[in-house]
């Protein structure tokens, strides 16, 4: 990898194409992308058949204020762990800060906040993460897997999951349907 961090703070759409159905439609805040690898959280897609008010159950957590909204597919590495995408007007010792696309939490604290209703503005839950090894993320990147668009937390907070595939696309000046899965080489 060339530049160390340069992916840290753009999302990644999966392209047209890309042949894993599993990243089919994919939108992914990049949160680290280092020597080591790279780590983002899916927020593409909800998960079938639970909710906010499920996972602080779960926890033993009251839902308080909390509204019962979707939970996201955050990636198939770690199904069951919580990620919270969130305004950075709320931290603990698990938040990661990272411009422009706001703040990472992972704390049973931020989902107690949340349910008393001190927690930050604005928020999105996942489960699940998807990570890269060691060069693996810039590997799929040259096979045209993937695109790095602004991270724009507009998008991430104000349109629907079914809809931040098209609409990062959008912001980007992309037309999805006039792009290509694969290329040719010389």
């Amino acid at each position: 990898m060339s530049d160390g961090q340069y992916l840290t703070g753009r999302i990644l759409l999966a392209m047209p194409g890309m042949g894993d159905p599993n990243f089919e439609h994919s939108v992914i805040p990049i949160f680290a992308h280092e020597a080591e690898g790279a780590f983002g959280v899916g927020i593409g897609h909800l998960r079938e058949g639970i909710t906010f008010h499920d996972v602080l159950r779960e926890m033993d957590i009251d839902p308080g204020v909390a509204p019962d909204c979707p939970i996201h597919h955050g990636g198939p590495v770690e199904t069951g762990r919580g990620f919270v995408i969130h305004s950075p007007d709320w931290s603990d010792d698990s938040t990661m800060l990272v411009e422009p696309l706001g703040a990472l939490s992972n704390s049973a604290d931020i989902l107690r906040a949340i349910a008393e209703g001190t927690g930050p503005a604005r928020w999105i839950m996942s489960l699940g993460y998807a990570g890269w090894g060691d060069g693996q993320l810039d590997e799929e990147m040259h096979r045209h897997g993937w695109y790095a668009a602004e991270g724009r937390p507009g998008i991430l907070f104000d349109v629907e999951a079914e809809g931040r595939w098209a609409a990062t696309w959008a912001a980007e000046g992309v037309d999805p349907a006039l792009l290509v899965g694969q290329t040719g080489t010389a």
